[in-house]
């Protein structure tokens, strides 16, 4: 009931943006200042939510105005979504939005319906350089509502930072070479369960380890598995193009998929544990050197903390990021990606409103105004100021152009340490997940005992390069039903531990079950009509 209820809010809320949307307020003109700046207000989400807000002297303030002619008006927003949506939501209802202000995908929706929220899309003209760094289409399609951009989505999380490792010593050890297809994927796995890799003289090696890493966009096996099943274009639960939408299971190439998985687990070329294990357990395994071949995630592998154990048992060893295999049919994934965006938008009834008198010589409009404060922000003064603070206060810029906080005459003052976090509360104002942001947050190191030069941001960048499947908007489809998630998940590793017997037939009558009798279909309909309506087919 819990599902079903969040489920029909989710559906009412997509209904509400293709519903008419009611015409926003007019806008009246804006009073400059005595001084010729123009207020803007901004609700921003606090980077640090248990910091404060930055201090009434920070020099940010004084730049803006200077340079800008802005006098910047900020309010943290509260922590959790619910009660920023709550705070948002009054101020809509009593038309007091500030001009500027960062909105969940949550009441998005309802501010568009309303016509609370400005149209932007003349703003990406306007900030050229943030908008080639922050905006691309993926994300102005994220916003746009019957042809109009209602808010700046900019990128949150780090998509397609995982990747398929293999263990290259190994490979050397045996004389293979690095495989391409399935087929040669599963001759290289049978090799390193079946010819002692490791020189250890003990039959305590597996060809590929995974475990059961399970959401509503990698349902069945998991994305631990999604090379495998990408091979034959059925990674991840959905499939979100227009020809294609669908549940992958109900495919005739899941079931090929299937077939291969049953293989490597009949063929005991798949760590045994794969049932049983946690992700715990299987980073534990890894470094263990219990298999071979797997997917993982850039920091699991790659930081200094978590390379480290590997780095003390096998000083020799060392890993490959290699393409994901390639299928029967020329397909390849290494799973599929979404994009978790942070939305700001303007106010409807201040961002088109010009100033009562000239600014340098012209009335302008909050919009205008709000986009020259955007495009200084993803200027090189506004990016690093807003990211790191001051230059030779709070950090400085290491050999490769990093900010550090090493060198600096008091590191007490450093970006990164608890007192100076409100200096830095606008960062994800600026932040695009570029080199130099990650550059700072994954350095290169030199690992403890093989002494090889390892980096955590290098191998992300090499993962990100692979095959992948765009998924943009997965995680707005509904979940399924306890009882339905439940027959899915067991019936697919039944399939492959033999207590279902892995035939056409009876694969066949499994997946019309869970079609027709257990709410696949219902399933698979309610997310037609959101992805449909929310534009995510592709």
């Amino acid at each position: 009931m819990k599902d079903l209820l969040k489920n029909l809010a989710l559906s009412a809320l997509i209904l509400a943006v293709a519903s008419p949307v009611f015409a926003a307020p007019k806008a009246k003109a804006w009073k400059v200042n005595k001084d010729g700046t123009a207020d803007i207000t901004l609700w921003y989400g606090a980077a640090v939510t248990e910091a404060g807000p930055p201090p009434k002297d920070w020099v940010g303030y004084s730049i803006i105005k200077e340079k800008l002619g802005i006098n910047l008006i900020m309010t943290a927003l509260p922590s959790s979504e619910s009660d920023q949506d709550t705070k948002i939501n009054a101020a809509a209802a009593s038309k007091s939005l500030p001009d500027f202000l960062m909105i969940t995908s949550t009441t998005f929706p309802l501010l568009v319906k309303q016509g609370v929220l400005a149209d932007v899309s003349d703003m990406y003209a306007m900030m050229p350089e943030r908008t080639k760094k922050l905006y691309d289409s993926d994300a102005i399609s994220f916003t746009t509502v019957n042809g109009k951009s209602y808010a700046l989505a900019q990128p949150g999380s780090i998509a397609k930072n995982e990747g398929v490792l293999i263990r290259e010593d190994w490979l050397k050890n045996l004389g293979l070479a690095v495989p391409k297809t399935t087929d040669e994927f599963f001759n290289v796995m049978k090799a390193f369960t079946e010819r002692d890799p490791d020189g250890n003289g003990k039959n305590d090696t597996w060809g590929y380890g995974g475990f059961s890493e399970l959401s509503g966009s990698n349902e069945g096996l998991g994305k631990r598995y999604d090379p495998i099943f990408g091979a034959f274009g059925v990674a991840g639960t959905w499939n979100l193009t227009k020809a294609g939408f669908g549940l992958n299971v109900t495919k005739p190439e899941y079931y090929e998929a299937m077939q291969y998985m049953k293989k490597l687990v009949d063929e005991k070329v798949i760590d045994p544990n794969w049932t049983a294990y946690k992700k715990d357990d299987f980073r534990a395994a890894w470094k263990q050197g219990k298999f071979g071949i797997f997917r993982e995630q850039m920091a699991a592998y790659a930081s200094e903390a978590n390379y480290a154990p590997f780095d003390q048992n096998f000083p020799n060893g060392g890993f490959l990021i290699i393409d994901p295999p390639v299928g029967p049919k020329g397909k390849s994934s290494a799973g599929t990606y979404t994009i978790a965006y942070r939305m700001y938008a303007l106010s409807a009834l201040t961002a088109n409103s010009l100033s009562d008198k000239p600014i340098k010589g012209k009335k302008v409009t909050k919009m205008q105004k709000i986009a020259e404060l955007l495009e200084w922000m993803s200027s090189d003064e506004g990016y690093y100021l807003l990211g790191w603070g001051q230059k030779g206060i709070n950090y400085v810029l290491d050999e490769n152009g990093i900010p550090t906080i090493k060198g600096l005459p008091d590191e007490s003052k450093g970006y990164s340490k608890p007192e100076m976090q409100p200096l830095t509360q606008l960062r994800n104002l600026v932040y695009y997940n570029s080199d130099i942001e990650l550059g700072a947050r994954y350095p290169t190191y030199v690992t403890a005992v093989s002494k090889k030069k390892m980096s955590a941001l290098t191998a992300l960048r090499e993962m990100q390069s692979k095959a992948w499947t765009a998924c943009v908007g997965v995680d707005m489809l509904p979940q399924p039903n306890a009882d339905l998630k439940r027959f899915y998940e067991q019936g697919v590793v039944e399939f492959l531990t033999g207590r279902r017997e892995l035939n056409k037939a009876n694969w066949d009558a499994w997946v019309k079950e869970f079609y027709e009798q257990r709410g696949g279909k219902a399933w698979e309909d309610e997310a037609r009509k959101i992805a449909e309506e929310k534009r995510l087919l592709k």
